[in-house]
Parts: structure tokens; C-alpha cells; sequence
């Protein structure tokens, strides 16, 4: 196994991003003291167009403005309305984890969507998906790596004592590679993106911002080997969707760090949350299949929920991320 320094402390937890309910100073209170070792900047879907996933990624694109039309973000011939309410409540947010965040001195995660799964959610101008039009799914890539590059800067700034570390979300990483993404008729689907052109576009994105980057993917099968040959840092994806284990030991024998998803982002009907105990069984099981050495693994590997709690209910999400932070705990003591 490659010998390797992390940039997260042993034994640590973190949030994959997203957090119920529309108060971000209530939810970064929780995340900063449930998750001190390696906290994060909540994303608040519930607050609208702006908040979710691709119009805050969207939000960050430089040179190409977005808008709202018919429900979708589509790309725009001039900043407009909707871009000014995504960056307020982007900016909104980064001042809040400016006061929370004040004096801390050890690692923060921030999220983004990927260059690829951008694709797939944003409409050209003419209609249809970027994903149709693969010179624009290149300038959609250098234009979010320009603006990522931007927003880790701003948040380094901002918290001068911290180290950022970036997570990448692509959930249509794999589909985007199998051409699976749907057109709009649901009759066909776009051309498959080349596993190579993926590979480029999502370097490119990971060198701009020049600090440690994570990939979160919350689908089946999670193409590994492109993650690695991108320049990431770690992977994060859901333990219950790893189909076969010998290509994550892998990409972990190479080098590759873990975000293990292992406890559910929603609560089954009737289910209390996951204990710290379950929790960490679910990782060291998984670990121990893999045959690596348990010294290595409260160092490579952090542990989180399976994807972001949106879904979840307040009382929920905050019992999961206790449970994911005790397990750390638990892994580094074992």
C-alpha cells in the first residue's frame, strides 16, 4: 500500500453536503459541532432555485450566465434575476461559515457539482442538454474550473488558518460515460462521453484549484480508475451500492482516499438511526474484506453518511452525523 499523508486528521467524519431545512447559521452550528475534525459548508435545497445542486454549481460558471425557463437552469445571454439570487445566497452562506468558522485551523470541505454532471443538468440555449454538444461541454469544464479556482481562493481568504478541500459532485458520472442520460423526449438518450474526454474535463478541474479534491459519486458503478487518473485525492461514495470490491481495493492500494457512505441518508419508515457502533462495523467490515491493515484504516479512509441528509428530517440528520463522527472515533481507537 502507497504511503500517503491525508488531509484530514485520523478518525475523521464529514457531512456529503446537503442538510435539511432553509436556516443555514442552524445547520452550520450543527455540522461545526457534530463534525469538528473535518466540517463542511451546508448546501439548503429547500430554499429554491439557487440552492440546489446544479444552479449553484451553475452560479459559479465564469463568462456563462445562467437563467431559469420552464423549471431548468439553461445557459443565458446575460446575467439576469435568477443568477443574482444564487449568488446572494452562496455569499449568504460563505458569511456564515466565515463567523462559524473563525479561528479554525484544520481542514473544511466545500462541495460543487462536477464538470460532468453539470453537463447533464444545464440546457443550451437552443434546448436540449449541454451533453449534446461536446464543444460546449468543453467550455462548460475550463468555465467551472475558472470559477471553482475563484471560490476556493474566496474561502481561503476567508478562513486564512484553514486548509480547503474540494468535493466534487458527479451522481451522472457514470451514466454520462454509458449514455444513459435521457433526452427530453425520453425516447433516446445523448451520446456517451468518452472515458478519456471525462478523464481531461475532470482534471482539468481538479488542477485549477491546486488543493486537495474529493469526488463524490452516489451511484452504482463509480468508475475508480477515472477518479484516480483525474488527480483526485479521495472518493466518496455509498458502501451498499459497491457492486464488486476489487476495483475500490485498488484505487485504495494505489493511493486513493475513502469517504465511506455508511450510514443511510434517510430513515427507513419506523427505523431509529444507525449507533456509532453499526456504523463503524459497516466501514471495518468492508475494510477487512479488502485485507488491508486496520492501522491504515482510521487514517484513509472518513467516514459519512451514504449521500447528503436534504432528505432527511432535522432530529435525523443531526443523529446521523453524531453516529458518523463517534464511529471516526471508534476506528481510531481500535
Amino acid at each position: 500500500m502507497t504511503d500517503a499523508t491525508w488531509p484530514w486528521p485520523v478518525g475523521s467524519a464529514s457531512g456529503i453536503g446537503s442538510m435539511p431545512g432553509t436556516d443555514v447559521a442552524e445547520a452550520q452550528r450543527i455540522i461545526f459541532g457534530e463534525l469538528p475534525t473535518l466540517p463542511h459548508l451546508p448546501e439548503l435545497p429547500e430554499r429554491g432555485p439557487g440552492a440546489d445542486m446544479i444552479g449553484r454549481g451553475a452560479g459559479l460558471l465564469v463568462d456563462l450566465p445562467v437563467e431559469l425557463y420552464a423549471g431548468r437552469w439553461r445557459i443565458a445571454g446575460h446575467p439576469g434575476r435568477d443568477l443574482r439570487r444564487t449568488h446572494d445566497l452562496l455569499e449568504r452562506d460563505l458569511d456564515q461559515l466565515t463567523e462559524q468558522g473563525d479561528g479554525l485551523a484544520g481542514p473544511v470541505k466545500i462541495q460543487a457539482v462536477g464538470p460532468l454532471t453539470l453537463a447533464a443538468g444545464i440546457d443550451l440555449p437552443i434546448g436540449g442538454r449541454m451533453l449534446r454538444d461536446h464543444g460546449a461541454v468543453r467550455d462548460l469544464a475550463g468555465s467551472l474550473a475558472e470559477g471553482l479556482r475563484n471560490h476556493v481562493a474566496d474561502v481561503r481568504r476567508r478562513l486564512p488558518r484553514a486548509t480547503v478541500l474540494l468535493q466534487l459532485d458527479e451522481p451522472s458520472l457514470p451514466a454520462v460515460l454509458a449514455g444513459r442520460v435521457p433526452t427530453e423526449s425520453g425516447f433516446s438518450a445523448y451520446r456517451a462521453v468518452e472515458t478519456g474526454t471525462a478523464t481531461t474535463l475532470l482534471r482539468e478541474v481538479v488542477e485549477a484549484v491546486d488543493t486537495p479534491v474529493v469526488v463524490h459519486c452516489c451511484a452504482p458503478d463509480v468508475p475508480l480508475d477515472l477518479v484516480r487518473a483525474a488527480g483526485a485525492t479521495a472518493v466518496a461514495l455509498d458502501l451498499a451500492l459497491i457492486g464488486q470490491l476489487d476495483p475500490l481495493g485498488e484505487a485504495i492500494d494505489a493511493g486513493l482516499g475513502l469517504f465511506a457512505g455508511a450510514a443511510s441518508a434517510v430513515a427507513p419508515p419506523g427505523a431509529r438511526p444507525p449507533t456509532s457502533a453499526g456504523v463503524a462495523q459497516r466501514v471495518r467490515r468492508v475494510w477487512d474484506e479488502l485485507g488491508f491493515p486496520a492501522r491504515r484504516l482510521a487514517e484513509q479512509v472518513v467516514v459519512t453518511p451514504a449521500c447528503g441528509l436534504a432528505g432527511a428530517t432535522p432530529a435525523y440528520a443531526r443523529a446521523i452525523l453524531t453516529a458518523c463522527r463517534d464511529a471516526g472515533r471508534r476506528l481510531h481507537e481500535d
